[in-house]
């Protein structure tokens, strides 16, 4: 895989927008795919993307506490994806915009995006099991694959795995990325963390660029328990997955210069669909956001 490993910048190099004369809505900007060694580009550029874009519309204060998402195509890899920004509204508590991703002249992405001024209320957020492992304790995704072969892993495949997603990637029970460590289990949790400081991103604060961290990476592995149990592994011949849809919410902020633990879930799998959810949480137990996608699973 060519371009930066074991840095921020792939993220950092997605989220950055090029502001465009709008053809559609209100607002556009432009933004690139990001490498990856698949025939598609990944999904979370997108998702980010598009919450950068939808970010930069609002002006008067209010942060963005959720996305619904729908994947419509896939996306050229390392091209530049249009993004429409339209206004729908703007309250004195929320405020909502549709945002559409085109390339190659088509729609292939569509979110709506809310955003709160915030007040006063009462405060609760979700728990989990205090069992998981450190991170410091488990194997970083390079450490994994060293010396390691199999599947349909090449060389491109394997580094993009170890240094090429911006954030260190470490798997309870275990990765799925050859064969499924652990047990079969519709359960799983991912530390995480960016491999240095995350960059400023132009047009957003380090807050918004954090939230917009949170959607580029939440991707990567929320169809993972749905994966896992099912017992199929990231490089097993004839295996075909790709997100239809996604929706996310934004409970509270939190930096994302430390460990953040992602807890998943899988929800059900049929008919070559699978519905994963996830939730984020600080090192210290602060619930950040939660995640649900549903996703294409084809095996040959």
């Amino acid at each position: 895989m060519d371009g930066p490993l074991t840095t921020s910048s792939v993220f950092t190099s997605a989220v950055t927008l090029t502001p465009a004369e709008p053809e559609h809505f209100d607002l556009a900007f432009t933004a690139t795919t990001q490498p990856c060694p698949w025939p598609k580009a990944y999904g979370g550029d997108l998702v980010a993307q598009a919450a950068a874009a939808a970010i930069r519309s609002v002006t008067d204060g209010k942060s963005l506490h959720s996305m619904h998402s729908y994947f419509l195509r896939p996306a050229d890899i390392g091209a530049a994806v249009r993004y429409e920004v339209e206004v729908l509204r703007d309250g004195r508590g929320y405020s909502t915009r549709q945002v559409r991703g085109y390339q190659n002249g088509k729609p292939l992405y569509v979110c709506l995006a809310n955003f709160a001024a915030g007040e006063a209320g009462g405060g609760f957020h979700a728990a989990f099991e205090d069992d998981v492992p450190d991170p410091e304790s488990l194997p970083s995704s390079a450490e994994y694959l060293a010396g390691r072969s199999g599947g349909t892993m090449t060389d491109a495949s394997k580094a993009y795995w170890s240094g090429g997603r911006s954030f260190d990637m470490r798997h309870v029970p275990g990765p799925l990325y050859l064969t499924v460590e652990g047990k079969q289990t519709p359960h799983q949790a991912v530390w995480l963390r960016p491999f240095d400081r995350l960059r400023p991103v132009e047009g957003l604060s380090d807050a918004q660029r954090d939230q917009a961290a949170l959607a580029y990476v939440c991707d990567y592995t929320i169809l993972e328990p749905v994966l896992r149990v099912l017992g199929l592994p990231w490089a097993r011949p004839g295996l075909v997955t790709a997100s239809l849809d996604h929706a996310m919410w934004f409970h509270r902020p939190g930096p994302l210069d430390d460990w953040l633990l992602y807890v998943q879930e899988a929800v059900a799998a049929d008919s070559g669909r699978g519905l994963g959810t996830g939730r984020f949480f600080t090192r210290d137990r602060r619930h950040l956001a939660t995640v649900a996608q549903e996703g294409m699973i084809r095996t040959a």
